[in-house]
């Protein structure tokens, strides 16, 4: 009798195991099929692209024909050597391109950022009358056409427009913003005397581009970009911001305001690391989009003047659709992913979740410690 009950048991629980691995099998099935559109979509219109781009930067494809076809030759990596290595115009170009974008990325992601973070910890404020207004008037540039604003950003940064003539109430004589290729960098140290830089700097350098030219900072007319970036793009970051502090609940800080702390301190010791995983998405995505700008420049001074507002995503284009090198264009996308890939992870690291310290964890023990006796 207990070995026929001990049958049905195992039996009863095989059936159990069975029917759970049949059901995984089969919600597995359903999820894949489901799926399937989408991963077809992606792999015909995205990894299909991107392999073959990958081809083209190793090969001596002309523009002409499939990539494919057995006149292309493989080349290895002579096309990433032609940008990073050769020391020629193509390394000097790209050298240059990726000094304005690196200036631009430093410069722009810390304002977007903050300022982002700011708007965002001012339309939530409950004694804040028309808070929609204003959540719609921050969000409603990064809404409108990116070429569309630069038209109007080149016709505020003239050197007639609107922009110098307010400078002009204040005794100020504007510059010719998107004609002027001087670095701020350089201007700033020519007003205090300083005109060449010593020969450390200006003969040595990298991809062609001295270390004092690295060092001059954003051009006058790249410096009218970084503005208009940071106009269009913080109300984007605003709504993340929003998001994210409209998730946060109320209760730890008011128990923070009930032990004394003041705002400032509540909201850098509570909102803000509160904050972290939005703060992550935000530095993410404007990192990304700072080192792929494009369109601003393709818009406006393709470059211009003296190549200050060049940057490697509008190189790449130039140098594939107007040079008609191909694979050297398809090689500096590329290089471009490296470096977005590598500054993703730099941060992710930088913001990780840390483990509490000894030091703290036992002085927080101490603290409770005595507050129990």
């Amino acid at each position: 009798m207990a070995t026929q009950v001990a049958s049905r048991r195992g039996g009863a629980s095989g059936f159990r195991r069975g029917g759970a691995s049949g059901l995984r099998r089969g919600e597995a099935a359903a999820g894949w099929l489901f799926t399937a559109p989408v991963i077809a979509i992606l792999g015909v219109f995205l990894l299909v692209p991107v392999l073959m781009a990958l081809w083209v930067s190793v090969s001596d494809w002309s523009g002409r024909g499939s990539p494919l076809s057995a006149d292309v030759s493989f080349v290895g990596s002579d096309n990433y050597a032609a940008v990073l290595a050769d020391g020629g115009l193509a390394t000097r170009d790209f050298g240059t391109a990726l000094r304005n974008n690196a200036w631009y990325v430093v410069l722009v992601v810390p304002l977007q950022t903050a300022l982002a973070l700011f708007l965002a910890v001012l339309v939530n404020r409950a004694m804040l009358r028309g808070r929609g207004f204003f959540r719609t008037a921050y969000y409603f540039p990064s809404v409108t056409s990116s070429v569309a604003i630069t038209v109007l950003w080149m016709f505020l940064f003239s050197a007639s427009g609107a922009v110098n003539d307010v400078l002009s109430w204040f005794g100020v004589t504007g510059p010719n913003w998107f004609n002027d290729p001087r670095g701020i960098l350089h201007l700033v140290l020519g007003a205090v005397g300083v005109e060449n830089g010593p020969g450390a700097l200006t003969q040595a350098g990298a991809l062609g581009v001295s270390w004092w030219d690295w060092l001059a900072g954003p051009s006058i007319a790249m410096s009218a970009y970084i503005l208009m970036a940071v106009f269009t793009t913080s109300g984007t970051f605003m709504l993340l911001f929003l998001a994210g502090l409209q998730n946060i609940g109320a209760d730890v800080d008011e128990a923070a305001m009930m032990d004394g702390a003041n705002g400032w301190q509540r909201f850098w010791r509570i909102t803000l690391p509160q904050l972290r995983p939005t703060l992550f998405t935000v530095l993410t995505l404007g990192l990304i989009g700072t080192w792929q700008v494009f369109d601003q420049i393709y818009a406006g001074t393709q470059g211009a003047p003296s190549k200050t507002t060049l940057t490697p995503a509008f190189l790449s284009y130039q140098t594939a659709f107007t040079k008609q090198e191909w694979g050297q264009g398809a090689a500096i996308a590329f290089i471009l992913f490296v470096i977005i890939v590598v500054f993703t992870l730099i941060q992710r690291w930088a913001l990780r979740d840390r483990p509490v310290s000894r030091r703290r964890l036992r002085a927080y023990e101490i603290t409770r410690k005595g507050g129990a006796s």
